[in-house]
């Protein structure tokens, strides 16, 4: 069963990488995604698949990481012979509260370590997921694995998650996947599945530009994400984009520096965009 829960896992973030491409890309790349889905789910065995296909009829996260005991994408602790028999992937569970289909977290994954508190205190809008010692002013002319190196540093020396070498091999792997680099100079690299809190977002300006996968990148956006928020990431991303894809916010970003101007120029630019 084991084979049968890494297909199901790299089912669900395709699945959820053609949802990101269908709402902020060109659709260039919608038929590759479509294929390489079409292809894992005819790996799937008649009774997963049947389960798969129940699920996804809901919602398009079918799976969640099984993450102290308790379901990710509910909450729910998940009862001491079901966890034991989800660490040992021998047979497919579900949690008894939300259905969906669990598997082991990671020992080695980067996790969300801070504090509920430290960002729910009556903030709204981007303050929510993000904080000025999250901004990086001068990323330099580095190049796409050192820009996500740097962000995910920030967030890990501020007390965000744990773990950052695991934060940045999840962040590169995905892009491997379909490049997040869009229009405007702007890259979206994230990932999902860093449980154990809120979404977790960090920002890095680079004037030079950097060599993204053959586009010219100036804004990056590193997002953690909980499996259980990433519809909502969908719309923080198309937020961010609507955003800067307007020159004067961009110009904001690129006079800013140092970290407490580039969080007032990003505040500024997503005051209507990110609720």
């Amino acid at each position: 069963m084991k084979s049968q829960i890494n297909i199901l896992r790299q089912l669900q973030e395709l699945v959820l990488t053609r949802d990101e491409h269908h709402q902020t890309g060109d659709g260039s790349h919608m038929d590759e995604l479509n294929d390489s889905i079409d292809a894992l789910q005819q790996k799937l065995e008649p009774q997963v698949k049947s389960v798969y296909e129940r699920l996804y009829k809901k919602s398009h996260i079918v799976m969640a990481a099984m993450s102290n005991g308790c379901c990710a994408g509910c909450g729910m602790q998940v009862p001491i012979a079901q966890a034991q028999q989800v660490r040992l992937a021998q047979h497919l569970v579900t949690c008894s509260s939300c259905g969906r289909m669990l598997f082991a977290a990671d020992d080695d994954a980067a996790r969300n370590v801070s504090e509920k508190g430290d960002r729910d205190d009556a903030k709204t809008g981007i303050s929510r997921f993000s904080a000025e010692n999250l901004m990086i002013a001068d990323l330099g002319a580095c190049s796409r694995e050192e820009a996500i190196a740097r962000l995910a540093a920030a967030m890990a020396e501020n007390g965000f998650i744990s773990n950052p070498d695991s934060l940045i091999t999840a962040a590169l792997e995905r892009e491997n996947v379909l490049s997040t680099a869009m229009g405007e100079g702007l890259a979206f690299p994230h990932v999902r599945g860093v449980e154990g809190g809120a979404l977790t977002l960090a920002m890095g300006v680079s004037r030079e530009g950097i060599d993204w996968d053959g586009a010219k990148v100036n804004l990056v956006f590193l997002s953690a994400i909980p499996v259980a928020v990433s519809a909502f990431y969908l719309r923080m991303m198309s937020g961010l984009a609507q955003a800067f894809n307007k020159a004067a916010n961009r110009e904001a970003a690129f006079a800013a520096h140092d970290a407490a101007s580039l969080w007032k120029a990003l505040v500024k630019a997503t005051r209507t965009t990110v609720k």
